[in-house]
């Protein structure tokens, strides 16, 4: 049996390089702001912007640059005496239509102070050491869960090569090509990283709620990442008719039948929790036909989402099982018909025991409080853990959630996460698969 020895965790390590870290942050809002917030979109400019900042401050560094087919770019520290085993730290540089500049960034730029701290202490760990900037993490610009990671590891099908993003209508194949990568090999599955090859992925992210506020404490272990199912595009069909005219029982409309969906969604959300369930559920668009509705008109038709989430395929299950159940029902009462659209889903997942062990020490080593949460957001972490590579996240204590422009990340907080990221990043990379210590 291989067992893995982690040399003690060293709090002699060279600081991170934080100045680096904040003059990317500032530069990054500079050149990808819109108007209050930032806007990297996902293989397009901003996105690249982002990426080009990265590779040049990688080579100034002496650092190894490298793109893959689907675009994903690795930025390597060799090691001392590699194994054939990385560890990888890292996330994406895409942000939502005018987002925060700290989502997904954080933890690719604080890679790299951990890398430049290292490099220009002259510090080598036994591992090569790798941070990843990873393509299309947020889904809002094409319709298809972890893009970046999926390809990396060979996981994307090709049909999501042709859905289309959602400002400019072309598909993901077509703005692979614009930025001259190869969609063709991401098609036919070729993994650019393969599971067996990574000792680690570890990713640092803000916190997109206010459980680290509320708890007081600057960073956070993260123990799981929710999997969900998802109805982006369902549509509710009624029967436009006048509102003087028809009488309840003649009607057919599509804004009861859409207000009793939300309520149910709302009230089976309490009856699984109190049944033991871990789940949220959303309703994030509700609209009517602006082309069609009026004040004096019933409604013929809503446009809703419905995002449902957990850490347990059970539950995501049995909560499908139940909106269908309610989707007849509410559908026969009313006289309405239901259009789910396309279903979407990720999967649930657990960090790793080992990591969480390896950092939890470097907590207590760094005298930071321990504490460790779950986290209710996808993360590409997810994507890593589910093919089989031992990963872990940490949280940033965070202001004002994420995805939006008043992300509000203290440094001091980012400074004490990078400065933990890298202790349990060498611990990683210094450790011995054969039990041996190094």
């Amino acid at each position: 049996m291989i067992t893995r020895t982690a040399p003690p965790v060293s709090n002699r390590l060279p600081a991170p390089d934080m100045a680096l870290a904040e003059r990317m942050f500032d530069e990054l809002l500079a050149r990808t702001g819109d108007g209050p917030g930032v806007t990297r979109e996902a293989f397009g400019r901003g996105e690249q912007i982002a990426h080009d900042m990265l590779a040049r401050e990688a080579r100034l560094l002496g650092l190894e640059v490298t793109v893959d087919a689907g675009g994903n770019m690795l930025v390597t520290l060799p090691g001392r005496a590699p194994d054939g085993k990385r560890v990888l730290m890292g996330s994406h540089l895409d942000s939502v239509p005018v987002g925060g500049n700290f989502d997904g960034a954080a933890g690719v730029l604080a890679g790299l102070a951990v890398l430049s701290g290292w490099c220009k202490a002259g510090l080598r760990p036994r591992r090569d050491v790798s941070v990843i900037a990873i393509r299309a993490e947020e889904s809002n610009w094409f319709p298809w869960s972890y893009v970046g990671s999926k390809s990396a590891l060979g996981l994307l099908p090709a049909e999501a090569l042709e859905v289309k993003r959602s400002d400019t209508g072309r598909s993901l194949r077509d703005h692979m090509a614009d930025l001259g990568l190869d969609p063709a090999q991401v098609a036919v599955g070729v993994p650019q990283l393969r599971p067996e090859t990574l000792a680690a992925y570890v990713e640092l992210h803000i916190e997109q709620g206010p459980v680290l506020i509320g708890a007081d404490v600057p960073v956070s272990l993260v123990t799981g990442i929710r999997g969900s199912f998802r109805y982006r595009e369902m549509k509710v069909i009624g029967e436009y008719a006048h509102s003087g005219a028809v009488p309840m029982a003649w009607r057919h409309d599509a804004v009861v039948a859409a207000s009793e969906l939300v309520v149910f969604l709302q009230q089976e959300w309490e009856r699984m929790e109190a049944e033991g369930h871990d789940m949220t559920a959303t309703v994030g668009i509700l609209t009517t036909d602006p082309a069609q509705h009026a004040f004096s008109k019933i409604a013929g038709e809503v446009s809703m989402s419905i995002d449902i989430r957990s850490h347990d395929k059970a539950t995501l299950d049995e909560m499908r099982r139940r909106l269908h159940l309610a989707l007849d029902r509410i559908a026969a009462a009313r006289g309405v018909r239901f259009e789910t659209g396309p279903l979407t889903t990720s999967a649930a997942a657990l960090m790793d025991g080992h990591l969480l062990k390896v950092f939890g020490d470097a907590m207590a080593e760094q005298r930071l409080p321990h504490h460790a949460m779950a986290s209710g957001a996808g993360h590409d972490a997810a994507v890593f853990a589910g093919a089989g590579v031992p990963s872990l996240m940490l949280f940033v204590r965070n202001q004002n959630g994420s995805h939006n422009p008043d992300e509000a990340m203290e440094m001091a907080d980012f400074d004490k996460s990078v400065q933990l990221l890298g202790a349990g990043v060498w611990a990683l990379a210094e450790e011995c698969d054969s039990g041996e210590k190094p």
